[in-house]
């Protein structure tokens, strides 16, 4: 059976956003993301983070590195009494300087290209699903899999370039609001159809 998920976008939203950090140690709750996910957690909906790592392509660390960082993930998830179901992330960029990773994709944020292997990997409903970042590329990323949407009004996003794909569903000012707010739709609202692109 097809079930929803919540989807998170994992620097600024999760994570204190530091660029390029794949230093386990250096991994810390944003402001109302521990409070946030433990009250997601709760739910027993599948919890999965979408990132851009575009570190891999412009040649700040190997790919490698990110094993440790989805293992802290886990632990930091875990302690908060949830469990982190998946973790995907897209090592690509254009301008990258890495020639195996230096091209356009369909999984880098705004494209939903992660959003859509997580839902075949989990059996998930993607127009039940909900997805939560901070800037606006989270949400057209959302959007054209067919998610709703909350962006994190944290000041992360400071271009605003509007469009077709990029109206969030809810505005929240943390993951902890997001997360009461969410928890309000799963528990009372049906799935509503939704265009994908």
């Amino acid at each position: 059976m097809m079930k929803p998920a919540v989807f998170l976008d994992k620097d600024g939203t999760l994570l204190t956003d530091m660029p390029y950090n794949v230093d386990p140690g250096r991994m810390a709750w944003a402001p109302g993301a521990r409070e946030g996910v433990e009250l997601l957690g709760r739910l027993g909906h599948p919890l999965i983070v979408i990132s851009n790592q575009p570190g891999v392509a412009l040649g700040h660390f190997d790919e490698d590195a990110l094993g440790a960082v989805r293992r802290r993930l886990a632990v930091m998830f875990r302690v908060q009494g949830a469990r982190l179901a998946g973790f995907y992330y897209c090592p690509h960029h254009p301008q990258g300087k890495n020639p195996a990773y230096a091209l356009s994709c369909v999984c880098r944020k705004p494209m939903p290209g992660l959003l859509r292997l997580a839902a075949a990997d989990h059996g998930i409903d993607l127009r039940a699903s909900w997805f939560v970042g901070d800037i606006l590329n989270d949400v057209e990323a959302g959007a054209r899999a067919g998610c709703h949407t909350v962006l994190l009004d944290n000041g992360h996003e400071t271009e605003w370039v509007r469009g077709r794909w990029r109206t969030p569903d809810d505005v929240a000012p943390d993951l902890f609001m997001a997360a009461r707010l969410i928890a309000q739709k799963l528990r009372t609202a049906p799935a509503r159809g939704k265009e994908t692109a």
